[in-house]
């Protein structure tokens, strides 16, 4: 089976775009993603489309890739539609990847696009609970109450109820904060912190939603979304696109001027029926993808990981392996995760910051981790990055994530 590589990455700043469409943001998306690997149109022998909310807002289901790809003359080769909730877009890349190992082609195009911004705010916020059972919503939700009962943290006053103004997935993050500090002691101001550092990645990253810098202080003193999450703390709604081409060892080298970067490990995953104490599906998936790459935590020179809250970022930096479990808050605090720190996190700004249109995040990882081991990364570039990680959760069944990916990536 051939080394698959990354050849090109292609990304439009993260924002709100009231005149954009999916696909124009898609246009734009793969006319920067050609430029960069060198190629033309007819080059892409197959590519994989993630989006997960146009049919809900514009009634365009079902072959989504098509059109988007059609208005741009791409046409007549494969194109699979990629729906997986959050994951999608890394969902996309990965069947690219397997695609190519195969050996059923030697040149793939991962695209995702996504508008989520609508002026009916409502709307767009209840969009996000079809990212859960919604025939069985009910039940999913006692059984959050149930895991909250658990839980001994005090609620202070001023906090809105649920459903004001946020979707479901804050008061679902809010709950596992609370578990976290309930059972280890980890602190609202160590969330803070891990905020704060994304924002000051952010501010460097000139494709981020938010580019302001702001202090833990700061952080700490902005709206109240759902104890112990404020605002800053909690990834915004947004519009954006991003792509990557991919291609075999052979198809390489009958390029020139390429900045290759290799793919070590491409992993994806369900969610367990399980309970909190049970193994979670981040560690299953990157103990998967450590063995698949002949690597260890401590090989990995930064990582791009799920923070649609900071605490999503502080969970997944334990089950990664990245520090012990139930320290997440301890490491973030010593600075470890921050750039120049022994572990960069999110130095694009992750999703609290770069922003999160679903059907587009996971290759938004997938371009930082790509410019960061070409050197290209700026101002928020990692010295001597080698290894990088991403981890892209989709999505919620039971008590984690309903899908999640985990990608490796070497410089070549």
């Amino acid at each position: 089976m051939d080394d698959v590589y990354v050849i090109g990455v292609g990304m439009i700043r993260f924002s709100k775009y009231p005149d954009a469409t999916v696909i124009s943001m898609a246009r734009d998306a793969v006319d920067l993603v050609l430029k960069d690997a060198g190629l033309g149109k007819r080059d892409i022998e197959a590519a994989y489309v993630s989006n997960t909310f146009w049919g809900m807002f514009s009634n365009q289901h079902s072959i989504r890739g098509e059109v988007m790809l059609w208005h741009m003359g791409i046409d007549a080769i494969p194109i699979v539609n990629c729906e997986n909730a959050c994951a999608g877009a890394s969902t996309a890349f990965h069947l690219g990847y397997t695609a190519i190992r195969a050996g059923m082609y030697d040149c793939v195009l991962a695209l995702g696009s996504e508008k989520i911004s609508h002026p009916n705010k409502a709307l767009s916020l209840g969009a996000y609970a079809s990212c859960m059972d919604v025939e069985h919503l009910e039940e999913h939700i006692k059984l959050f109450e149930e895991v909250i009962k658990k839980v001994k943290i005090e609620i202070p006053p001023g906090q809105t109820p649920p459903g004001q103004d946020r979707s479901i997935f804050m008061d679902a993050y809010a709950m596992g904060a609370r578990w976290h500090m309930s059972k280890y002691g980890t602190t609202q101001r160590q969330l803070a912190v891990i905020s704060a550092k994304n924002h000051w990645h952010g501010s460097m990253n000139p494709l981020a939603q938010y580019q302001m810098a702001m202090t833990v202080e700061e952080v700490l003193q902005d709206k109240p979304v759902a104890y112990p999450l404020t605002r800053p703390m909690c990834a915004p709604v947004g519009d954006g696109a991003a792509a990557a081409i991919l291609c075999s060892a052979s198809y390489l080298k009958k390029l020139k001027d390429t900045r290759p970067v290799r793919i070590r490990a491409s992993v994806l995953g369900s969610g367990m029926d399980r309970d909190l104490d049970g193994v979670d599906i981040g560690e299953r998936l990157s103990k998967k993808a450590y063995e698949m790459s002949g690597l260890g935590p401590d090989d990995i020179d930064l990582a791009e990981l799920h923070d649609a809250t900071a605490y999503g970022e502080l969970h997944q930096t334990e089950v990664m392996g990245f520090c012990p479990e139930g320290e997440g808050g301890i490491f973030a605090e010593s600075g470890a995760t921050k750039l120049g720190g022994k572990m960069p996190i999110n130095t694009s700004g992750g999703l609290e910051c770069r922003g999160h249109p679903i059907g587009a995040s996971g290759l938004a990882q997938i371009y930082e981790i790509v410019q960061q081991l070409r050197g290209e990364a700026g101002k928020r570039q990692v010295e001597g990055a080698r290894i990088g990680l991403t981890e892209n959760g989709g999505g919620n069944i039971g008590v984690e994530e309903a899908s999640m990916t985990v990608h490796i990536l070497e410089k070549a």
